[in-house]
């Protein structure tokens, strides 16, 4: 009976920790964009105007989520960073550094695909859809919404892995 029981828990102590490292496997090995991105502002529309004169984002693994950080200079020379930290349960997480947005919150859409909704004190103002190419070496983010003046937005990003 002992021999029975003790076969019982280590067979669900095995089948607990293959779950647990298919889980932290599984996201080092995310399509969806691990990893630093440079944006290829030539490839890059921008309405309105003018691009940034850099931009990179740096994506990691975080949790069941992802922590963005991005460092760039803005089309008046002056330096510019964000980051936060989410998961892709369509929640409400903190925005540093955005001169649009307070709050980010994340969906996954498929292997490849992204959405990002940001808020201003509740409030949507801009969503964000990044595409992964299937090569993994660029992905592409659509930008809708207003700008930090009220004004429509409507961007196309491509980034490009480094």
């Amino acid at each position: 009976m002992q021999s029975v029981l003790r076969k019982m828990i280590l067979g669900m102590a095995a089948v607990s920790f293959a779950a647990s490292m298919s889980s932290v496997l599984a996201q080092s090995k995310d399509p969806a964009g691990m990893g630093t991105w440079k944006l290829n502002v030539e490839k890059s529309k921008f309405s309105p105007g003018p691009a940034p004169k850099s931009l990179i984002a740096k994506f990691e693994p975080a949790g069941k989520g992802v922590k963005l950080t991005t460092e760039g200079v803005g089309a008046d020379g002056k330096p510019t960073a964000t980051e936060y930290t989410a998961n892709y349960d369509g929640k409400d997480n903190p925005l540093k550094g955005s001169p649009v947005a307070d709050t980010v919150s994340l969906r996954r859409i498929d292997a490849l695909t992204t959405e990002r909704t940001d808020k201003k004190a509740g409030k949507v103002v801009q969503t964000l859809k990044r595409v992964i190419a299937k090569d993994g070496k660029t992905f592409t983010v659509t930008v809708k919404g207003v700008s930090p003046k009220g004004d429509p937005v409507n961007n196309m990003l491509v980034f490009e892995k480094q």
